[in-house]
């Protein structure tokens, strides 16, 4: 390649090639061998996992695509080759790409990302935009300050006289001195700004600190005072496990305080977007491919004490589409365990409808008696919450009827056909013909209604969903990916291909393309982009790669052309004359393009009377099908 080095200084006004020495310089913030180390231990099954389910057929994994909408698992993940390919949309890469697309994110930051995964720590700046910069800068030191103040509060708690009395108190509660470790539980002073000194001391800024919620700006004045004092702290982990924020439980109530006092939503917390324990949990969620949603993390901490290792819960907010795409990529069954109390009921009731919307199997563990988990857990102990409660759990069909039997009485008409009414309407598209068949004889039972009337009435609304779905049927929707069958590729597409794919395995085929008269090898611009790039990545590593190569693709159109490439069928043996044919295919296809332009350009002339410019048309196109017969 050496002797091509002149070739990017002859593109240097291309946009690709600023783009392409832009993704080298971020790449090049991070050694080579710690990328290689990071690569290495990033398992792509695990790392995978991690974000959706996968199912393993033969010796490949398989899930649905998270890339775009399928009901076919079409997503494979090779653990021989560690690569990932979509067979429906064309998506594809490593683990780090993966990381990138799913994520959203810059290469180098996919590296830090799963290097904190393996326990390799780098101090690379983020990679975004100026103003993107300082706030994710400004965003690490709020978390290295909530990382600080998880560690004081911890130390006060197990180390201290202060701490002895919560100690004592959530040792009689049921807490163990090893669930209080393991989630980093501590105690603040009553003091009004100890924590504050502190951070100052560390030299922290404090109006940045108070943009976190740790400490309070006393209004008109520069000073600042701790946000927790005298209470147990319950520090609050986003899904990678950094603390961004605390929860704090006076020791007891006299009514003038709020139990329970909470971070208030910052830069790097927003209720709607953490599930509690996730960060813990994941694993032992994909293991027993379900998740138990709770309402508090005390529930949480409550359920974890005594062996259930798969809980979550929501901060103090009402389960969310966030919260749903979070376990969407883990698990399709979720089990709800809320209060047993009428509002417990009705968030329930939400939350269930919300992930059967996302066709999601869905469970409701009901607690007897208006307790909470926690409550439950306290009075009958961790055996009974897993055996009567958690194995033992509703199925959305007959938790809805539970929730619409409510308050109801059977001896008022009103009441009979308002509950048959909201039991059906949850029957309609949800259920299988056995499933309806047992709640309609339920129902039949329960109000003397005979079945042949219900399911009469049932029939009626299936037919007004039906008409309601096909009016309200879009006709076309392009923010929804569609999984459709490929065209054919023609000639020149499966030529273009076919170069590319020699070009990712040998550099020679890179090189000889680039000694030949042919300035622009491949038709398709996308292609150009992908060529340009990889001569930059061969002057800069000398070496085929293509794993390498995709990760500092910054486009996922041109990772999703590079991977395709390189899992077509060649012959390393007849590399010479496959590579020969492509580039005469090419070079055709080129030139019958070039002839249709100049037969739409003759009709064109001809109809504005410019015969003598017809004429010098026709020659041009007789001298270029003589070009193309010679090919």
């Amino acid at each position: 390649m050496s002797r091509n080095k002149g070739f990017l200084k002859r593109i240097s006004n291309c946009v690709l090639e600023r783009k392409l020495k832009m993704v080298m310089n971020l790449a090049g913030k991070i050694p080579e061998e710690v990328i290689e180390q990071i690569r290495t231990q990033s398992d792509i099954v695990d790392v995978i996992s991690e974000y959706m389910q996968l199912t393993k057929r033969g010796r490949n994994w398989f899930g649905l695509c998270p890339f775009h909408g399928e009901q076919t698992p079409s997503f494979s993940v090779s653990t021989d080759k560690q690569i990932f390919h979509c067979f429906g949309c064309g998506a594809g890469g490593n683990a780090i790409t993966f990381v990138m697309d799913i994520e959203g994110i810059s290469f180098p930051d996919a590296v830090v990302k799963l290097g904190e995964r393996v326990g390799v720590h780098l101090d690379v700046g983020p990679t975004l935009p100026q103003a993107t910069t300082k706030i994710s800068k400004a965003e690490e030191r709020m978390k290295e300050a909530h990382a600080f103040a998880a560690d004081f509060f911890h130390h006060l708690l197990l180390n201290t006289e202060d701490g002895e009395e919560p100690l004592n108190y959530l040792l009689e509660r049921g807490f163990t001195r090893e669930l209080i470790e393991s989630n980093s539980i501590g105690w603040s002073l009553p003091s009004f700004d100890a924590l504050t000194i502190l951070l100052e001391r560390k030299g922290y800024n404090l109006q940045e600190i108070a943009d976190s919620g740790l400490v309070i700006k006393r209004e008109g004045e520069e000073r600042y005072f701790d946000r927790f004092r005298g209470r147990i702290m319950f520090p609050i982990r986003d899904e990678n496990g950094k603390i961004i924020a605390f929860s704090g439980r006076i020791l007891s109530s006299t009514g003038e305080e709020a139990k329970y006092l909470n971070s208030p939503e910052s830069p790097i917390f927003q209720k709607s977007e953490v599930l509690y324990n996730l960060d813990k949990a994941r694993t032992s969620i994909r293991k027993n491919r379900q998740v138990v949603l709770m309402e508090g993390f005390m529930d949480v901490l409550a359920a974890t004490s005594v062996g259930v290792t798969n809980a979550v819960a929501t901060m103090g907010t009402s389960l969310t589409n966030q919260h749903i795409t979070k376990l969407k990529r883990l698990v399709e069954q979720v089990t709800i365990c809320y209060d047993g109390d009428n509002a417990g009921f009705d968030a329930a009731k939400r939350a269930a409808q919300l992930l059967q919307t996302e066709r999601m199997k869905v469970n409701i563990a009901v607690i007897p008696d208006k307790l909470d988990p926690d409550e439950y857990i306290q009075s009958l102990g961790g055996q009974a919450f897993k055996e009567q409660i958690l194995e033992n759990p509703h199925t959305y069909i007959a938790f809805m009827m539970m929730h619409a039997r409510r308050n109801k009485n059977f001896q008022f008409e009103n009441d009979t056909l308002q509950y048959i009414q909201e039991v059906l309407e949850q029957l309609v598209g949800s259920s299988s013909p056995i499933e309806r068949d047992l709640y309609i004889r339920q129902l039949s039972n329960e109000t003397t209604i005979s079945e042949e009337a219900i399911y009469a009435q049932f029939r009626k609304l299936e037919a007004n969903q039906v008409r309601t779905a096909k009016v309200e049927m879009p006709t076309h929707t392009p923010s929804m990916p569609v999984t459709q069958r490929q065209k054919p590729m023609d000639a020149a597409e499966r030529a273009e291909r076919l170069l590319l794919a020699h070009m990712l395995h040998n550099i020679d085929v890179v090189d000889r393309v680039l000694r030949s008269e042919q300035k622009e090898p491949f038709v398709r611009d996308a292609y150009m982009a992908v060529f340009v790039r990889l001569v930059g990545f061969y002057e800069e590593y000398g070496h085929p790669d293509y794993q390498r190569f995709v990760e500092i693709l910054d486009d996922a159109e041109l990772r999703k052309i590079v991977m395709e490439a390189a899992l077509v069928e060649r012959d390393p043996d007849q590399a010479e004359s496959e590579v020969t044919d492509s580039i005469r295919q090419l070079q055709k296809y080129r030139i019958e393009q070039e002839i249709h332009q100049k037969m739409h350009e003759s009709k064109e002339a001809e109809k504005m009377h410019e015969y003598a410019r017809a004429l010098e048309i026709a020659q041009q196109i007789i001298h270029l099908r003589k070009s193309l017969s010679a090919i």
